[in-house]
């Protein structure tokens, strides 16, 4: 099993910054990808970004690239986001997500296999 602990949520003005913390801990050497997703209310989870623990790859959803940065640091095994320039629209409880698949590129909440208990940003005009 792994466990992750999503922190660093908060209220935000239109423009402004906030950078969100996922602490991972259990089997972590099964999982190879990492990702964040976000839910906003009425709304399907829709997925923001991803990375490869060995950091070779990430990949951004069209709406954040540019804005959204994911990385990671691996002593303390802890991925991050940072979320620049935000919008009201980025409004959202975000998600911290694991995936075992190797080499998985998958922007699909069905296909990651741990979840953290989400963490909410709201981003006022």
């Amino acid at each position: 099993q792994v466990q992750l602990v999503e922190s660093g949520g908060g209220l935000v003005q239109a423009g402004g910054s906030l950078r969100l913390s996922c602490a991972a801990s259990g089997r972590i050497s099964s999982v190879y990808t990492m990702g964040w997703f976000r839910q906003a209310p009425g709304k399907e989870r829709e997925f923001a970004a991803a990375m490869w623990w060995n950091g070779d790859n990430t990949f951004y959803a069209d709406s954040v690239k540019g804005r959204f940065t994911i990385s990671r640091d691996n002593a303390k095994n802890t991925v991050y986001l940072q979320m620049n320039s935000l919008k009201p629209d980025d409004t959202a409880v975000y998600y911290c997500a694991a995936d075992r698949t190797i080499l998985g590129n998958s922007r699909s909440a069905y296909d990651y296999d741990y979840w953290g208990q989400g963490t909410q940003v709201t981003v006022s005009s």
